[in-house]
């Protein structure tokens, strides 16, 4: 066995603190992709994989029931997560950036990854044996007496709400987006709020000043697609829809189909959409980078000898290809074939057992139509793989901007002697929701294929982002 495959023991991350007894673990929101992100990387830096990392309220066993009950109980458990209004003004940013660093193994890396939440981010850093760090985090807060189809009565309840957090945060910008495509009835009863940190946190200094190694690379990664927003502050903005829908700005215009569709799904009434008027019609969207925080890592890294590179991603499909193709690469040249694909998708993911069983992982931002096609498009063009395995994360709601099960089906069809797709994210796709813990209870059935490879280097990791990815269309600078 490698160095790699030796087992540490697991140290869970503490809770921590947010302010006046309010944990970070209830303040980031449970369901948040950056949460799961950090937890899955912590892991198999251990050598440990996602056995542990669940849903807290799946709601599998209602995926038959009437649309109506249905939609109830996904209202209730949204607003039994999520924070009190009161509790806005408990929150402590800076404790919630230590509350993720410390689920790290304390060693010396070396380099880091931060930026925006990416499945293939987290596999790059496993595989250069490296934290990833996110540059933001999501809040959920409830709205009582909330409605999916008033973006002015969320943009209103939302104001109030951000006012509290950034009473006591001045080094933070929040995005809130109000997007029933993406969260269905669960965005009439609670307010999504994504806090974006305008400079490098202070637990984020301490931590890369004690645990990187010396000329350690910090490797920065922005999503950079952009959204309509609506300026409500210097510190706050409000966005509808999203990205990650699969939709487009202009499918959430009182006047289009696909917006009728979605409010018809989560319970609302398309004749009262009446959205706030666009202030800047070409911001990042949720996931961006703040500049201020690219500007103060640069500076970090400067004054103390770490090269920093920031990579620039278009859109998810062109790092999830590149991470794949670079897998690949990095198998075969450890002995490997390199010849076995499994397709992950939006929280379904185990970036230990994909190295354990000596993978290719393609990871899917969500089950759209759009990251589906992305995928089909990166097989069609790739040396053909022995087996694929693909794992549909259904999202639990019903939107038309999702992917059936027949594109699905598709995407395994690549596989030229073994095509799996999970029959238990198949069963009530696309309302019922499958813990995290589901992509490690298949990926545990693959056959071990250790020693698992020794680290990436940055330097390779680099060069192919430069070079594989400008054919996606990244930018490293």
């Amino acid at each position: 066995m490698s160095e790699r495959g030796k087992v540490e023991p697991v140290r869970q991350g503490p809770a921590g603190l947010s302010g006046g007894g309010l944990t970070c673990e209830r303040v980031v929101s449970t369901g948040s992709l950056a949460r799961l992100l950090v937890a899955a990387t912590a892991r198999a830096l251990r050598n440990t994989d996602c056995a542990d990392l669940g849903q807290p309220a799946t709601l599998a066993r209602i995926s038959a029931a009437p649309e109506a009950v249905r939609r109830t109980a996904v209202a209730r458990a949204a607003g039994r997560s999520a924070l009190k209004p009161a509790h806005l003004a408990e929150v402590d940013t800076d404790q919630v950036a230590r509350w993720l660093t410390d689920q790290y193994p304390r060693r010396r890396y070396p380099g880091v990854l931060l930026g925006s939440p990416h499945g293939a981010a987290m596999h790059l850093a496993v595989a250069l044996g490296v934290p990833w760090l996110p540059t933001a985090f999501e809040v959920n807060a409830q709205w009582p007496g909330g409605e999916v189809d008033r973006p002015h009565h969320a943009l209103s309840h939302g104001s109030a709400l951000s006012a509290r957090l950034l009473g006591g945060n001045a080094d933070v910008h929040v995005r809130q987006v109000h997007c029933p495509a993406s969260r269905g009835t669960a965005a009439g009863q609670t307010v999504s709020l994504t806090v974006r940190w305008r400079h490098l946190p202070g637990a984020y200094r301490r931590f890369l000043t004690d645990h990187l190694e010396p000329k350690a690379a910090v490797l920065l990664l922005a999503d950079g697609r952009t959204w309509p927003v609506v300026d409500v502050g210097p510190d706050h903005t409000f966005q509808i829809g999203c990205p990650p829908s699969g939709l487009d700005p202009v499918d959430f215009h009182p006047d289009s189909h696909a917006l009728r569709q979605v409010l018809r799904a989560a319970g609302g009434d398309d004749s009262r959409w009446d959205p706030p008027e666009v202030t800047c019609a070409q911001a990042t969207a949720e996931h961006g980078v703040e500049s201020g925080f690219e500007g103060s890592a640069r500076q970090w890294a400067a004054r103390r000898d770490h090269p920093l590179h920031q990579v620039f991603v278009p859109r998810p499909e062109a790092l999830s290809a590149t991470v794949a193709d670079l897998y690949r690469r990095w198998l075969r040249e450890a002995g490997k074939s390199g010849n076995r694909l499994v397709v992950e998708c939006g929280r379904l993911l185990d970036p230990w057992q994909v190295l354990r069983a000596g993978l290719v992982p393609y990871w899917c931002e969500n089950a759209t139509r759009r990251s589906v096609t992305g995928v089909e498009w990166w097989l069609a063009g790739s040396e053909p793989f022995s087996s694929v395995d693909v794992l549909p994360d259904p999202p639990g709601v019903r939107s038309p901007a999702l992917a059936g099960l027949p594109q699905w089906l598709a995407v395994a069809g690549f596989g030229r002697r073994r095509r799996a797709m999970d029959r238990t994210c198949v069963r009530g796709y696309p309302v019922t929701a499958v813990p995290t813990r589901r992509a490690t209870e298949v990926l545990r059935a693959q056959p071990y294929d250790l020693p698992t490879p020794p680290p990436l280097t940055v330097d390779v990791a680099l060069a192919a982002l430069r070079d594989d990815g400008a054919r996606q269309g990244l930018t490293v600078c």
